[in-house]
């Protein structure tokens, strides 16, 4: 299989974070695809018409592209384990899609900084992607810590590699201001093998 991956995106961490946590990194050759939304990877144009990373070409179909359908299809591959059978599966894909929304929301500020002329800036806008980011660490606060807690799963790895994008672009914004259980929470994983294998180079 191969993997089209930007080393400094969280959406690929995620599949990185699980490669390593299954130990099947050896499996997926790794293919540099990095691009914009005004300057897409042309390595990507036949892969994945919406030219984003990662995608998962693999030998048996299609092409598989966003984040959540590749890791659901590499843990299920991998008996991984990681979307746990049950009632729990839909405890852990919501934690998962809260994860993916905290960077979602952090990518765009990012683009907001960084591809829009300065004179078209809107700081309305960015300070409501900041917002949807603390309100949904305000939830993980107050309501996932137990689940966090608890065995290692998609939803942990999407919300750890979401907060530590806002760290690697918006860290002056301070996330864990009012946060301390998550802080101390992600403090732990982020020092997991997986997670450390898998920071992203210097900005």
């Amino acid at each position: 299989m191969k993997l089209y991956y930007s080393p400094t995106s969280p959406y690929v961490r995620k599949v990185m974070v699980l490669l390593h946590e299954t130990g099947k990194l050896g499996d997926v050759e790794l293919v540099t695809a990095s691009g914009t939304p005004l300057a897409p990877a042309e390595t990507l144009l036949a892969k994945n018409p919406l030219t984003k990373v990662p995608a998962l070409e693999r030998p048996e179909g299609p092409t598989l592209f966003d984040s959540r359908v590749i890791t659901a299809y590499l843990d299920a591959r991998y008996k991984g384990g990681l979307y746990p059978e049950g009632d729990g599966r839909w405890n852990t894909m919501t934690l998962e899609a809260l994860g993916d929304g905290i960077t979602d929301a952090a990518l765009l500020m990012t683009y907001e900084g960084r591809l829009r002329p300065e004179d078209k800036r809107w700081d309305a806008w960015v300070e409501g992607q900041w917002n949807k980011i603390a309100r949904a660490c305000a939830a993980l606060e107050s309501r996932w810590m137990a689940h966090l807690a608890g065995p290692v799963d998609m939803g942990q790895i999407a919300v750890a590699c979401a907060l530590a994008y806002v760290d690697f672009r918006h860290d002056v914004r301070g996330w864990r201001n009012g946060n301390p259980a998550l802080a101390a929470w992600f403090a732990d994983f982020e020092s997991r093998a997986s997670m450390v294998e898998t920071r992203p180079p210097a900005a």
